[in-house]
């Protein structure tokens, strides 16, 4: 019975025996990404005895070393990081334990915890391929057999009916996907699988622990990497990814490879069972990357110790190309659910917001306005907005009562706890548009001024005057932060007019 197994990384001892972060790390991504020692100098432009005098701990790193090293591994900061840690001479951080899972079924995958989760997701002439790579750990007390994958696609999320007639009428198949799998460092096994679900756009695949001549169970106590592969036409996959962390996990890392000619932007949601979506603690990197068939950005992403059943996603938008796969062009409406912008009719649009406490949740406040801004940063790239934007946390799916504004001018105003305390000047009629029902434009009447009270994140409450084209921007976003669409607020008797019908897109407004 053959078994193979990895050995646990080295520690990275110096002459004193302190652990060196940085030697860990290195060892740890060049395990992640495939490279011996030889080809990873390669990569770096160092010499192999040197790269190899850092890993062991040896040799001190310098900062381009470190830089190097972060370039050639797409460690999305790690490498940096762990530098910064040996450079300030504190010892590695600790990793907490993790704990084992129920080893009801023996052989099923209980008792395992993931060491390092690593994806990479290229994109080349309408194909997406993913490659997938984990080190697990048997902590249970039996042999494990097999290991179940999922492999779920949705080209329109926020679009149920349109996602589900699309995979009705052109179902994801096993050929499409031509699933390979291997077992040990290196692809040094393939691995037998066997479908456990098949649907037209999911599927749950069995990876098992045998190949065609041979059996190799990871036993208790032994590590090993595992590696499957599967592609998936752009038809069928949307302009996003995402990974949920289903057992104990170390280290979880992306990389999203794509042609530079795309001019791709890329930024990643963080969301859980117990709160609301938020911007990645850490930022994605860009790096540019240079292959035989042309230049590529790179974009990385890790993170240490995620909490289970934490999802991470990962969106992208192709800005150097319109996207014909899928048809005629999209509905604007359809441009914001993909966006990320709650619709009409969900229940979260209709409810009061739920105020700030300031300044005991100013962090609370803070991160609720970067998200609020990286989302208006994406829909800008999507729209002009020749009258200004605004968007409100509900829109997001958030239940605060916080919005932001941008002006015609370019002005940026973010709003806590606001309210409308009075209006004054003319009354007038002009038409709005919605983010969260983007199809139409209604005409709404709104005062020329109006005098805000919001709250600053140091508690401090203002009075605020607005005028014009600006008040009637913060207006509307009071408007949602109480539970009120730009509909409620239009004459009896009035309704919307199909946005093709509006002739004044990208104008300012006009008094």
């Amino acid at each position: 019975m053959q078994r193979a197994t990895d050995t646990d990384v080295t520690t990275g001892q110096g002459a004193a025996g302190e652990v060196n972060a940085f030697a860990v790390e290195l060892r740890r991504w060049r395990d992640v990404r495939g490279h011996s020692r030889m080809s990873l100098a390669k990569a770096m432009g160092y010499d192999r005895s040197y790269v190899s005098k850092v890993e062991s701990g040896a040799e001190r790193p310098s900062e381009a070393f470190a830089a190097h090293a972060e370039a050639a591994l797409r460690a999305g900061g790690a490498l940096r990081a762990a530098f910064r840690d040996f450079e300030a001479h504190r010892p590695a951080r600790a990793r907490p334990a993790l704990p084992p899972e129920s080893t009801e079924q023996p052989g099923t995958g209980h008792g395992l915890v993931v060491d390092h989760d690593d994806a990479t997701l290229r994109y080349d002439a309408g194909i997406y391929r993913l490659t997938q790579r984990r080190r697990l750990v048997n902590r249970g007390s039996d042999p494990i057999t097999r290991y179940l994958i999922r492999i779920s696609v949705d080209r329109f999320p926020g679009d149920p009916q349109r996602s589900n007639q699309l995979y009705s009428d052109n179902p994801l198949t096993w050929d499409e996907i031509g699933l390979r799998a291997w077992h040990g460092q290196g692809r040094t096994n393939p691995m037998d699988w066997t479908a456990h679900h098949d649907r037209a756009a999911f599927k749950e695949v069995w990876l098992l622990f045998s190949g065609e001549h041979s059996h190799f169970p990871l036993y208790p106590n032994e590590t090993c990497w595992i590696e499957y592969e599967y592609t998936v036409r752009e038809e069928h996959w949307g302009n996003w990814y995402q990974r949920a962390v289903r057992l104990p996990t170390r280290t979880l890392s992306v990389c999203l490879n794509f042609p530079a000619e795309l001019v791709t932007s890329a930024w990643g949601l963080h969301m859980s069972m117990t709160a609301q979506p938020m911007p990645f603690a850490t930022a994605i990197t860009r790096a540019e990357a240079v292959e035989e068939n042309g230049r590529r950005h790179v974009f990385s992403w890790s993170c240490e110790d995620p909490p289970l059943h934490a999802r991470y996603r990962l969106e992208w938008d192709f800005r150097g190309r319109a996207d014909t796969s899928a048809g005629p062009s999209p509905r604007p409406s359809e441009v914001m659910v993909a966006l990320g912008i709650v619709q009409a009719g969900d229940p979260a649009l209709q409810r009061v917001a739920r105020l700030f406490d300031l300044p005991a949740e100013a962090e609370d406040a803070r991160r609720v306005a970067t998200a609020l801004n990286s989302v208006g940063q994406r829909i800008a790239k999507a729209h002009t907005f020749g009258k200004g934007m605004g968007l409100a946390a509900p829109q997001i799916g958030i239940d605060r009562a916080a919005a932001i504004v941008r002006t015609p001018d370019g002005e940026a105003i973010t709003l806590f706890n606001p309210t409308i305390i009075e209006e004054a000047g003319e009354v007038d009629e002009q038409y709005e548009g919605c983010l969260s029902f983007f199809d139409v434009r209604g005409q709404v009447p709104r005062a020329h001024v109006i005098d805000v009270k919001h709250t600053t994140v140091d508690g401090a409450t203002k009075i605020t005057r607005f005028e014009r084209g600006v008040a009637r921007l913060v207006a509307h976003e009071v408007d949602h932060l109480h539970g009120y669409l730009y509909t409620e607020r239009m004459r009896p008797g009035l309704d919307t007019i199909p946005v093709e019908q509006y002739r004044s897109t990208d104008t300012t407004w006009k008094y």
